[in-house]
């Protein structure tokens, strides 16, 4: 009895393992070579599998990116919830919301070149794509700034559905500037401290 459950347990790490490895062989291979001009034999070889051990894990090409997406996001959320769980002044959670975000992608640049540029070139993403990792994203920021509302720190009147949306947008654009610059100008922290400055004092009561 003991043996087939520690099979199966096996089984599922050497599962959760490959699918890793496929996901972390697409992100080399989108950001390299574009998400149109990539193929499922690139990303194979890359993984050391064979082709059609892809199709175990992921239905298509357009299946692996949304995925890579959706997981990834899920690890960003799991770790902003932790660490906001450990923190209770909303000004503080707000700063490390954006210092997360930031820091995540000026980390992993084929990540975020595939997050920033790629994603967007894929039909199927756009049409398709039911965004249930990004509401969560969006829904702890919204979690902070109501937080912040009921504490009296922020202003009474704001919308969270409004400021959410708008702090992303900035996140995102930052993040499009890293990918995009070869010598980027300004360090993390210069733009942790003045997206973080620039939405706090219009947020502050």
């Amino acid at each position: 009895m003991n043996t087939a459950k520690n099979n199966g347990q096996a089984k599922g790490r050497n599962n959760n393992d490959k699918h890793e490895k496929i996901m972390r062989a697409a992100i080399k291979v989108f950001a390299k070579n574009g998400f149109h001009n990539s193929k499922i034999s690139q990303i194979a070889k890359e993984a050391g599998v064979a082709d059609g051990t892809i199709y175990l894990y992921f239905k298509n090409k357009d299946d692996i990116l949304i995925k890579v997406f959706e997981e990834r996001l899920g690890e960003i959320n799991a770790m902003l919830n932790d660490q906001l769980n450990r923190l209770d002044n909303p000004v503080d959670e707000l700063r490390f919301c954006i210092r997360g975000y930031l820091e995540l992608f000026a980390n992993n640049r084929a990540l975020a070149e595939v997050i920033a540029v790629e994603l967007r070139q894929s039909h199927k993403f756009m049409r398709e794509y039911v965004p249930a990792k990004f509401a969560e994203y969006l829904n702890i920021i919204s979690r902070v700034i109501r937080e912040g509302k009921d504490k009296g720190v922020f202003r009474d009147n704001l919308l969270p559905g409004v400021i959410k949306r708008a702090l992303f947008g900035a996140l995102d654009e930052l993040m499009v500037y890293l990918v995009m610059t070869t010598a980027p100008k300004y360090a993390i922290d210069t733009l942790v401290d003045q997206c973080s400055e620039l939405f706090l004092r219009g947020l502050s009561a």
